[in-house]
């Protein structure tokens, strides 16, 4: 049977009476009267003037409405999803460089506008390119890979994890000094040097070696980078040369 639009309207006030009879109450009774009216005083048409032409109208309007409301959440599904997609790493589940000095920077802040320190840490891989030249780049993707794990994994939710570039990882240790951040630094290094992982079924591992510098006021987001990025090297220079020596 054809159902006209008329009686989609009809509908709601029946089904209105009826939970008005079965309720027995004052109050009851004015709710459900007043719903069937109440939509068509929100469309601005007196309920008199609804004609078939007009209940069609109002009908297809509602639609639309509807359909605009599903179509505005998935836009802002997707722009979240976008913007996700924009800070994190292309290869790694990590920050980029961008959102990850970005997350620098409010640490800066809370510094500032607090007092409250934090500390930044250097991340960069030792013998890389030797694991790249044995066992081919995708050695060095699991070796990326292995590296990120272990650090995500060991951290805080408030901290972040950022790749800087090539085999080079940053984290934000936040309300954290500098010696809290260098034995956190030495436990992370430990983990990954002492962990395996697996390429095309060789169980392999790579070492590390670490900077850290604290975040505070007074402090510039590039020099606090810099100045760990220092640390770090010398760091590396260091075990180089225990190595050769």
């Amino acid at each position: 049977m054809r159902i006209r639009p008329f009686d989609a309207l009809n509908k709601l006030r029946s089904t209105g009476e009826a939970s008005q009879s079965a309720a027995g109450s004052s109050a009851g009774s004015v709710a459900a009267s007043a719903a069937p009216r109440d939509a068509a005083q929100i469309m601005g048409v007196p309920e008199n003037e609804l004609t078939p032409n007009v209940q069609r109208a109002l009908l297809t309007l509602m639609g639309e409405v509807d359909q605009l409301r599903k179509d505005t959440e998935r836009l802002r599904k997707r722009v979240r999803e976008l913007e996700s997609l924009a800070d994190h790493d292309v290869l790694l589940p990590v920050l980029n460089r961008r959102a990850f000095v970005r997350e620098v920077s409010r640490a800066q802040a809370l510094a500032e506008r607090h007092h409250a320190p934090s500390a930044l840490v250097y991340f960069d891989l030792n013998g890389f390119k030797d694991l790249n030249d044995s066992h081919g780049h995708a050695a060095g993707d699991a070796a990326l890979h292995h590296v990120a794990t272990m650090l995500t994994a060991n951290l805080r939710e408030t901290d972040s994890v950022g790749r800087l570039g090539g085999d080079e990882f940053g984290i934000v240790l936040t309300l954290t000094t500098v010696s809290q951040a260098e034995t956190k630094a030495a436990e992370l290094a430990a983990l990954i040097r002492e962990t395996d992982f697996d390429h095309d079924g060789v169980a392999l591992r790579i070492d590390s070696a670490w900077g850290v510098h604290p975040i505070e006021g007074g402090v510039t987001v590039d020099a606090a980078m810099a100045q760990a990025d220092a640390a770090m090297y010398a760091r590396k220079q260091k075990l180089k040369a225990a190595a050769n020596g």
